[in-house]
């Protein structure tokens, strides 16, 4: 399997893994089937989310890894 990495768009993490849904859902990320989704990085969403980066990969690595 494909591991996660900031620069995917949501679109692309979610067609790897969808158990990341609710780590996203955890941090605001709602509306992961708009526009914004197919076209925003992880590393993008966190920024408008206020969330760093670095630590929504630990959450998404750590559903990744279970």
């Amino acid at each position: 399997m494909a591991k996660i990495t900031k620069d995917m768009t949501i679109g692309q993490a979610l067609q790897v893994n969808q158990n990341i849904i609710p780590v996203l859902f955890e941090i605001g990320m709602h509306c992961l089937g708009c526009p914004s989704a197919q076209m925003e990085t992880l590393e993008e969403a966190a920024m408008v989310h206020g969330i760093d980066v670095d630590v929504l990969m630990e959450k998404i690595a750590a559903v990744e890894e279970a």
